[in-house]
């Protein structure tokens, strides 16, 4: 699989980050995969050219970097050929001080990550949203501080304004703090909203994209229809999809199938195609529950549409209230 620069930074990734949300413990949600169904998933994932892999700490509370911690090891020869990364803010306890971006709970937190992740060092630490209890100055001194003791080559962010992150990092380059390598947003065929304001910017700072469910959480590859139908386990008890997508949104799923069917291919391809054509993206995060979901994704990065496909697909989307932040 081909290899891009993570932003403007020196580091290298696979075109395909694979996300590893989908594994934990089933008891907790039904579509969570243990660790003896994740691991020939994962390891098709690294026989493809897959190098990037992305999780955190809140995921099944703390069993995702667990299970990526035993089983990234035997599929690669050194820690260093592959990019690790986790993240920090949500709850992962009832204690006031176990979620958010304080330093408290930041320093806590990475000590957490690479003990269950079984490492010295993540490749990437994000902040998993941002925080409005706790002054951004502190965050972003911490998590330099996190970098300078080697714990985190880079640092990044995920869904928030494109105020709060232009504010993010005037800060860090004002007191000489580390800045953001990374924005993991919520961008996809059905929900364009981050291509008025937090794509452009990041285009201009040299940030790279890893953009979270660029398959609008199965909508695209075909997990729903019109009406409310729920085609598998994980759309049927996905309750925060429902607040993410509308009947409008089908409108853009029928041309996708159109498309697909021109050129004999999956309807997943077709919209991870169109993701990866996008130049702010350094590589979309995908889950997978099923070894399709992971050859869909490495024949994606093969697949070229041209700007007529582009055009068609990008023609029906309708305007969309800011999602994902929460």
């Amino acid at each position: 699989m081909e290899q891009t620069r993570l932003g403007t930074t020196g580091t290298k990734v696979s075109r395909i980050c694979l996300g590893m949300m989908s594994y934990g413990d089933p008891a907790q949600r039904k579509w969570f995969l243990p660790e003896e169904d994740a691991e020939p998933i994962v390891r098709r994932a690294v026989e493809g050219g897959v190098t990037f892999f992305d999780t955190a700490d809140m995921y099944s509370l703390g069993e995702s970097e667990r299970i990526t911690g035993r089983l990234l090891p035997k599929f690669f020869n050194s820690r260093d050929d592959y990019v690790l990364a986790t993240k920090v803010y949500f709850p992962m306890s009832d204690g006031p001080n176990d979620s958010g971006l304080s330093r408290k709970h930041i320093m806590a937190g990475i000590d957490a990550s690479l003990k269950r992740l079984g490492t010295d060092y993540v490749d990437v630490y994000q902040i998993h949203r941002w925080d409005y209890e706790t002054p951004i100055e502190e965050t972003m001194e911490a998590l330099h501080d996190v970098v300078k003791a080697g714990k985190a080559r880079y640092i990044g962010a995920s869904s928030m304004f494109a105020w709060q992150f232009a504010k993010a990092q005037h800060i860090a380059d004002a007191e000489g703090w580390t800045r953001f390598a990374t924005m993991q947003n919520y961008y996809n065929l059905v929900y364009r909203e981050e291509e008025r304001e937090m794509i452009p910017l990041c285009l201009d700072q040299g940030v790279g994209l890893i953009p979270w469910s660029p398959l609008a959480r199965g909508l695209l590859a075909g997990n729903r229809e019109r009406g409310g139908v729920r085609n598998t386990v994980r759309s049927e008890t996905d309750a925060f999809a429902d607040v993410l997508y509308e009947d409008a949104d089908f409108d853009v799923v029928d041309v996708v199938k159109e498309i697909a069917a021109e050129r004999d291919v999956p309807a997943a391809q077709v919209s991870l195609a169109w993701v990866l054509s996008k130049p702010a993206v350094s590589a979309p995060i995908i889950g997978a529950t099923k070894l399709r979901h992971v050859e869909d994704a490495l024949a994606a990065a093969d697949l070229e549409l041209d700007e007529k496909d582009i055009e068609r697909l990008e023609a029906p989307y309708r305007p969309h209230p800011i999602l994902g932040h929460e």
